[in-house]
């Protein structure tokens, strides 16, 4: 084989060879590089606050006596019962301690007050569901035999309480203090108050139930604070009709009613035996019973006190 040959035959395989380790090895220098996007960072979602539950303890004090425990009356949302059984430690304050100060400080008196959020809904008589709240309170007050005339009660709005699983702990706070001096002329003027313009509930023929206004809820109020001060003082309630049907049907629908409002009364806190029912039919008329408007107006039940 010739000399030129053999270069030539070398030249082809030098250049073979090279193509083979080119693409093998050094293709990708060739390519374009690809600039990869950052990916976007996705901030986690914040956790949710969790609200520390609020807890109110049951706290008396007054010169040389106090007690304090942290339990304390509790009551669910939106209800103005407190939960049973009630704690022994609560128990003990009230019966002997509380009691005992009292009865030797008959000048001095217990402030109740219960606490209620704008979020709670008022399904009470009263003007609010820590009124409610306090009256339900001073009522256990009174079944241990503490009197209803040293008892003050009264409710705060308290939007920062956070219920334990729809349970508020102790929504009820206690102050004692002296009896105010003006305390017997502002009984009188509750008495001529509530006789003056006495609570008045309008019912429909086949109304099965009470849904008082603010202003009647207010009424209500007073004749309990007039209760609760006055011990031999009585609710007074009185059954009206219209002049439609017979005298005797009258009479039993009009005593129907007034006992109506008597057990709704007694729901909200109010003792049996301080309310008093009677009938009087289609008697004292304050309205004409020609017209369907004078006759609603006539189908009433009038509560006062005596």
């Amino acid at each position: 084989m010739k000399k030129t040959t053999l270069y030539l035959l070398g030249i082809i395989i030098t250049i073979l060879v090279g193509t083979y380790f080119y693409l093998s090895c050094c293709s990708y220098c060739g390519t374009i590089a690809q600039v990869e996007e950052p990916m976007e960072q996705i901030e986690p979602a914040p956790a949710p606050i969790l609200l520390k539950t609020t807890s109110y303890p049951f706290a008396l004090s007054d010169g040389d006596f106090s007690y304090s425990t942290q339990d304390n009356f509790n009551f669910t949302t939106s209800s103005f019962n407190y939960l049973e059984p009630l704690s022994d430690n609560v128990r003990n304050g009230i019966l002997p301690g509380l009691k005992n100060h009292l009865m030797t400080n008959t000048n001095k008196i217990i402030n109740i007050t219960g606490y209620y959020t704008s979020n709670e809904k008022n399904n009470s008589a009263f003007p609010n569901l820590g009124l409610a709240r306090a009256n339900a309170v001073k009522n256990y007050f009174v079944s241990q035999e503490i009197p209803s005339s040293q008892i003050n009660t009264s409710g705060k709005l308290m939007d920062d309480m956070v219920p334990d699983n729809d349970i508020y702990h102790g929504p009820v706070g206690y102050t004692i203090e002296e009896v105010s001096a003006d305390a017997e002329d502002e009984i009188k003027a509750l008495y001529d108050k509530i006789t003056a313009n006495p609570l008045i509930l309008y019912f429909d023929t086949a109304q099965a139930s009470i849904n008082p206004t603010e202003t009647q809820r207010q009424k209500i109020a007073d004749i309990t604070h007039y209760l609760d001060k006055v011990e031999k003082a009585k609710c007074q309630i009185v059954g009206y009709t219209d002049s439609q049907g017979s005298r005797k049907t009258n009479m039993r629908l009009g005593q129907e009613r007034a006992d109506f409002a008597k057990a709704y009364l007694m729901q909200n806190g109010i003792a049996e035996e301080k309310i008093k029912t009677d009938s009087k039919g289609p008697k004292e008329p304050i309205a004409s019973n020609d017209t369907e408007e004078g006759r609603a107006k006539n189908r009433r039940t009038v509560i006062t006190i005596k």
